[in-house]
């Protein structure tokens, strides 16, 4: 099972939440490793590509020593991120001759992942995103555009309805907070515990208020 969604949406706190309620195994993005995400953000343009490459890289050795691992006590396991995402984020950063290779690598060790059961994809206006970047502090974030994240936001939107092979649970979380509202969290576990069928492809959007 993978969340996944824009940046500020929530994406670590519900994996860690499910996972320790359900006994699975976490995987989460080794992001803060990454010494190229500080220099994108103060400059863009240069650091772009190595900054994809190097997510490339570091996603897909996670994912693959990770992600065949047997263990009979957590047979279930949720990430914070699927590998797609690799491709959404350089589809908005990268210029087109650079995606263009870019992709090429992509499709290569795409194939040598498994994809998720379920995607659970959290989605937030982006006042909200903005608001929730603010509030957790990451000092390299604190200047993120608006048109960034809703670059980000159409690129996401794109892959969910290209790929209908996928069982997608949308969650709507311009006004929910399942961090201090404890029944909206309930609502959204057994949701997500309900959707995870495996075999069964289905588009479901949750919106609670």
């Amino acid at each position: 099972m993978a969340i996944e969604g824009n940046i500020g949406a929530g994406k670590s706190t519900l994996a860690k939440l499910l996972s320790a309620d359900w006994n699975a195994r976490l995987i989460m993005e080794e992001f803060e490793d990454n010494s190229f995400l500080p220099k994108f953000y103060e400059d863009a343009r240069r650091y772009a590509f190595p900054l994809e490459m190097s997510f490339l890289a570091a996603r897909f050795n996670q994912l693959k020593h990770q992600l065949p691992e047997q263990d009979l006590f957590k047979e279930v396991v949720v990430s914070d991120y699927v590998f797609a995402k690799c491709l959404l984020f350089s589809k908005v950063n990268l210029d087109e001759d650079e995606y263009e290779l870019y992709y090429k690598l992509f499709k290569i060790i795409n194939n040598q992942l498994p994809k998720p059961e379920l995607l659970i994809y959290l989605h937030a206006p982006v006042e909200k995103l903005q608001w929730n970047i603010s509030n957790r502090g990451r000092v390299y974030e604190q200047h993120i555009e608006n048109t960034y994240l809703q670059n980000l936001q159409e690129s996401y939107f794109n892959y969910l309805h290209a790929n209908k092979d996928l069982r997608i649970l949308m969650i709507d979380c311009s006004n929910l907070d399942f961090v201090k509202n404890t029944d909206q969290y309930q609502q959204i576990k057994a949701l997500a515990e309900k959707e995870y069928t495996p075999g069964i492809h289905h588009f479901h959007i949750l919106d609670l208020i």
